[in-house]
């Protein structure tokens, strides 16, 4: 489990892993929106933009994942709800909140603790970048920060 550090070099890293994948990110192409708690969800994912979404909590990332531009439900709402999605931060809460020494939380309540008490970051990726690069952001963050919840138990 690591922490989000510090964003600046985080980026810098990231640039220089796309260097040494042969693929080039122009400077304005990625952008970061930080959300601290209590947070609220973005309405919407930015026209023209795809993202990869982390969640941290005390310190802990929780989650890392991506959207692409047409996957608005999974960049806005489908992590705070359990019964939303096959595989969401809500619902691997709800199974594994004693992993991370918590109680109370349920089904009915995880949506407004995580919203409570976990903080978001949104890496926007202009779409000229391409879905590899999209990926590629991805499992560089989540090679970085080992969250704690990621993909089905049986990916584990």
């Amino acid at each position: 489990m690591k922490s989000l550090g510090d964003l600046t070099v985080l980026l810098d890293d990231f640039r220089k892993v796309v260097g040494l994948a042969g693929m080039s990110l122009p400077p304005a192409a990625l952008s970061v929106e930080t959300l601290p708690a209590p947070h609220k969800p973005p309405s919407a994912l930015p026209s023209g933009k795809a993202a990869v979404y982390v969640f941290v909590w005390n310190g802990h990332c929780l989650k890392v994942g991506k959207v692409g531009p047409k996957s608005q439900a999974r960049f806005t709402s489908q992590h705070y709800s359990p019964a939303s999605s096959n595989s969401n931060l809500a619902k691997s809460l709800v199974a594994g909140h004693e992993k991370l020494g918590l109680s109370g939380i349920t089904e009915s309540n995880v949506g407004a603790w995580i919203k409570a008490n976990v903080d978001r970051v949104n890496f926007l990726l202009s779409v000229e970048c391409g879905i590899p690069v999209l990926t590629l952001l991805e499992s560089f963050l989540q090679c970085r920060l080992s969250p704690i919840f990621e993909g089905f138990g049986s990916q584990r």
